[in-house]
């Protein structure tokens, strides 16, 4: 077991990592979608490295991370700018959401079986992911109609777009962060890196 429980510097460094695997997922690799309204979605698996810092450190590194990197690469996009400040507040929520479950609910990094991990990985995913499914759009339609300014019918067509859009995303990350998590577990275990969190 890794002695870096409390190295701060150790844990902001893979925090900072995960946020650009964040930006770099995002940035280069997700495939944009227009909506009826004329804004646009994206098809991407950033909500990966959110969640897997959080799974990894702890929300609160994962919240940061998620929210640093996604809002970064959302600021430097001239189409996905306006969203910025939806983004950090989602992608913070997601991390603290999978980083209670994770840690507080279920203590993932003490020492259980295989399966109880996978189930608790899982489930921690799901939520966090399927909270980001409810309240993207939600958030969405409230920040273009009242902060943005655009018309109701066009935000609601926008919003309703969104949904399925981050409904894709969310079971792909679900997919793509267990998988990680699951393989990447045993490896960080091996080389001492592993972080067991209270």
């Amino acid at each position: 077991m890794s002695n870096r429980n409390n190295d701060k510097a150790y844990k902001i460094t893979l925090t900072a990592l995960m946020a650009a695997l964040c930006y770099v997922a995002f940035t280069f690799l997700k495939i944009p979608v227009p909506t009826v309204g004329g804004d646009y979605v994206a098809l991407h698996i950033g909500n990966v490295f959110c969640v897997l810092a959080a799974l990894l450190l702890g929300g609160g590194y994962g919240g940061v991370a998620g929210a640093l990197g996604m809002t970064i690469a959302d600021l430097l996009d001239p189409v996905y700018i306006t969203s910025a400040p939806k983004t950090f507040l989602l992608k913070l929520c997601i991390g603290l959401i999978a980083g209670f479950i994770a840690h507080n609910v279920a203590h993932i990094t003490e020492d259980h079986d295989r399966k109880y991990i996978f189930l608790w990985v899982l489930a921690a995913s799901v939520i966090s992911l399927g909270f980001n499914v409810i309240m993207d759009p939600i958030a969405g339609y409230f920040y273009k109609n009242y902060i943005l300014g655009i018309q109701s019918d066009a935000a609601l067509i926008m919003s309703t777009w969104a949904a399925g859009v981050t409904f894709i995303n969310a079971v792909v990350g679900t997919i793509v962060t267990v998988v990680v998590y699951m393989a990447v577990r045993p490896i960080l275990k091996k080389a001492g890196l592993f972080l067991r969190l209270s």
